[in-house]
């Protein structure tokens, strides 16, 4: 690699529990977003838009699309001579015989061999189920301008939402002097946005010794953070003034599509200086029947709507058939909406059929209804 070169380590193994049926046959960083995006489309496109030419994607949970998915590099442009994606899945433990990763450090740790291959000076740890544009390049060049051992991007959240979050404190140089997760009682609004640049040879040390402890979570923010603090190590806070969103949640992943709806949103998917790569899926047009209203929608190709489509997204192939209604909800790839039925505050799963005069979801309810189940038709 070349010198004061960094390669990159994305996260991508979680269970995604919190997404429920979404996630039960397919890993979170694959569920579709954005009409025709992965989540995990978004930080390979980083990588190699920020001219990081090795990735590393960590799998492990229902992983069998993911890791077909990703293996084809060439849709992020990291399939060239001295560049590559790699899936890399947990190995199994021949004393516990698992074959999953004990915690984020231990994910990395499992990995050492492979990143040693390509001796970088420095690894970007990253997770691989958030939406964000960022320039890594940026955030390594102030993190060598700093002189840091470490450096975390934060971004600020409302005050009053800082307990969800691993909270960064800081003197008034950027420097990193305090690390709480999830405080009841938040002394700043810095959260972790879960991306780390380490100076491999110290991270190395560091995660040979943690693989030894009997004690340790394998984890860096309950384990690897915290010591490098107690050590005395710099470690220093990336301010990230952009979109970001952890779509942990069938409400937060609604409100990530339906950001979409807003001319002035910061994420712009059609933004030519920063590309958000994917899957070319060949399909056709999308076609809109002469008697379709449609108001305030995303509508991807390969749509057909002859009927209402209002403050909506609609995924690749999806169908709004005549006289249905679809309100404030997100239709994922091939969703069907028979004639005459209603869906409203509604997240729809990849090619759910909602039956002819069908009513899903409610204008009042508090949260977003998920529909991952054929929804018979009312007679």
């Amino acid at each position: 690699m070349k010198q004061n070169s960094m390669l990159a380590m994305i996260l991508a193994g979680g269970r995604g529990s919190r997404l429920h049926d979404l996630t039960n046959k397919v890993a979170k960083p694959a569920v579709s977003y954005g009409g025709r995006y992965r989540i995990v489309d978004f930080p390979l496109s980083n990588c190699a838009n920020s001219g990081i030419d090795i990735v590393g994607v960590l799998t492990q949970y229902e992983s069998i699309l993911l890791n077909s998915y990703v293996a084809a590099g060439s849709r992020w442009g990291l399939d060239a001579r001295d560049s590559g994606v790699f899936v890399l899945p947990p190995r199994e433990k021949a004393d516990a015989n698992l074959d999953v990763y004990r915690g984020t450090a231990d994910a990395i740790s499992q990995n050492i061999d492979f990143i040693d291959t390509y001796s970088p000076d420095y690894v970007l740890i990253l997770s691989g189920d958030h939406i964000y544009k960022m320039n890594y390049a940026k955030m390594l060049a102030e993190h060598k301008a700093c002189n840091a051992d470490a450096t975390i991007a934060v971004i600020e959240v409302p005050l009053k939402e800082a307990s969800r979050f691993g909270i960064m404190n800081t003197d008034d140089t950027g420097r990193i002097i305090e690390f709480e997760e999830k405080p009841a009682n938040p002394k700043s609004n810095l959260a972790s946005m879960g991306i780390y640049i380490f100076n491999w040879k110290l991270l190395r040390k560091m995660l040979v010794a943690d693989m030894k402890s009997t004690e340790s979570n394998h984890d860096f923010g309950k384990d690897i953070i915290p010591t490098l603090l107690n050590d005395g190590k710099n470690l220093h806070a990336y301010k990230f003034k952009g979109y970001w969103k952890d779509v942990g949640t069938i409400d937060s992943l609604w409100e990530a599509n339906m950001d979409l709806l807003d001319k002035n949103n910061e994420l712009d998917l059609s933004d030519p200086t920063w590309k958000i790569y994917t899957e070319d899926v060949t399909t056709l047009p999308h076609y809109v029947g002469p008697d379709a209203d449609i108001q305030r929608a995303f509508i991807t190709q390969g749509c057909i709507v002859e009927g209402e489509v209002k403050n909506s997204v609609l995924f690749t192939g999806a169908t709004v058939g005549p006289g249905a209604k679809v309100i404030d909800s997100v239709l994922m790839p091939g969703v069907k909406i028979g004639a005459g039925a209603v869906v409203q505050r509604a997240l729809v799963a990849d090619n759910i059929s909602i039956g002819e005069n069908a009513v899903v979801g409610s204008a009042d309810s508090e949260h977003i209804e998920l529909v991952a189940k054929r929804v018979k038709g009312v007679e």
